[in-house]
């Protein structure tokens, strides 16, 4: 299990109440059931419109489950942004 830090930007930050937060996890599938577990609610409603960074990289179409996290690393929770 790699840990790491899981940081939540505009909505997603609003509705898990904390800016980030600790996961232990082997991929990105296992550190969002996490999230959606200790945030159930408005969160988990959210997170079906977000784009996620790991380490800096887009995740894009790629399964959750495919996308390893490594010890020390980080994931960025980006929702929607409005404007252009």
């Amino acid at each position: 299990m790699a840990a790491g830090t899981i940081r939540y930007w505009a909505a997603a930050k609003a509705a898990a109440g904390v800016a980030e937060e600790s996961y232990t996890a082997e991929n990105l599938a296992e550190a969002l059931d996490a999230v959606r577990s200790r945030h159930p609610g408005e969160l988990t409603r959210v997170l079906q419109r977000c784009s996620f960074l790991v380490d800096g990289d887009p995740v894009g179409n790629r399964g959750h489950e495919t996308v390893r996290l490594a010890e020390g690393g980080t994931v960025e929770v980006l929702p929607p942004f409005a404007g252009g």
